[in-house]
């Protein structure tokens, strides 16, 4: 598979690693500085706090062009306008992998409604300089699969092909019929939770104030009675129904995980924040329409 990454942050750089390593034809775009270490010092990848670095020799380019495959975008939610107009005149299916509650729609009137996919990363890890610090695969983690979905729902050969050529190059990937109901529920959780860990200073911060993270619970489960669908997975429905004592002390669990501790939820910077002001908006934008 001829196959473009647009981003080389924590999740572009780890999928692009692998896709590389499994023999397929990655290019990977960065820019600015990220896109001078990459040349230099190719992908640098270590597990948790380990001191060894191994490094992946994927291609780094500047801009895309040509005609690919399957073009993957792991962006903020924020820089997919930016995106999308650098990908009008590219050929490729494109498949979004990233935090996204404004529906299929707003995608495919820049580049095309038949070129659409949608999915979310399911990797984690942090930045450490130039180095990628993910979390150790263990039986929980390999088990959690990368949801991608077509906009309508079918399984199509092309959402069939993409999912076993991940799974593959040794991806847990699966297709969901209900992607679009799955970012928005995605996005009705991590909204306040990325909020909340914002405000407290880090997630296990956020885990020693009960107080705060009942008001995110509470910001949550609005979130949730607000969507026209049921969320998806279903299981996010027991945020509107478990007793509120026992839902506090298990989001008080998560953010105290190595899963919480080591992953986005820890950046601090203006990125994040940015990000997570679009997806309010896109959150409430349904609500002021109506």
């Amino acid at each position: 598979m001829k196959l473009l990454v647009y981003g080389a942050g924590v999740c572009g750089s780890l999928f692009a690693a692998h896709m590389h390593e499994a023999g397929h034809d990655v290019s990977l775009l960065a820019r600015g500085g990220r896109l001078t270490a990459l040349r230099r010092h190719a992908v640098q990848l270590a597990e948790g706090d380990s001191p060894a670095v191994r490094r992946v020799p994927v291609p780094a380019i500047e801009h895309p062009g040509g005609e690919y495959d399957l073009i993957t975008v792991f962006v903020r939610t924020h820089q997919v306008d930016a995106v999308l107009e650098s990908l009008a005149g590219v050929q490729g299916d494109v498949l979004f992998l990233l935090n996204w509650a404004a529906g299929p729609e707003t995608l495919g009137a820049v580049i095309g409604h038949e070129r659409v996919l949608l999915g979310f990363p399911m990797t984690g890890g942090t930045m450490d300089g130039d180095v990628i610090r993910h979390r150790k695969s263990s039986f929980v983690t390999r088990r959690v699969a990368m949801p991608i979905g077509e906009p309508d729902g079918r399984t199509t050969p092309r959402l069939e092909r993409i999912v076993e050529t991940f799974r593959t190059a040794g991806i847990n990937a699966n297709a969901e019929p209900q992607m679009d109901a799955w970012l928005r529920t995605h996005a009705a959780f991590e909204v306040p939770l990325g909020q909340a860990v914002h405000a407290a200073g880090g997630p296990v911060a956020l885990a020693d104030d009960p107080d705060a993270v009942r008001r995110m619970l509470h910001l949550m489960q609005q979130n949730l009675a607000a969507m026209a669908t049921p969320p998806v997975p279903r299981a996010f429905a027991a945020l509107r129904t478990l007793p509120q004592g026992l839902l506090v002390a298990v989001l008080r669990r998560f953010l105290k995980s190595p899963t919480a501790v080591h992953s986005g939820l820890n950046d601090p910077s203006p990125a994040m924040a940015a990000e997570l002001e679009r997806l309010t908006e896109q959150l409430h934008a349904p609500a002021r329409a109506r």
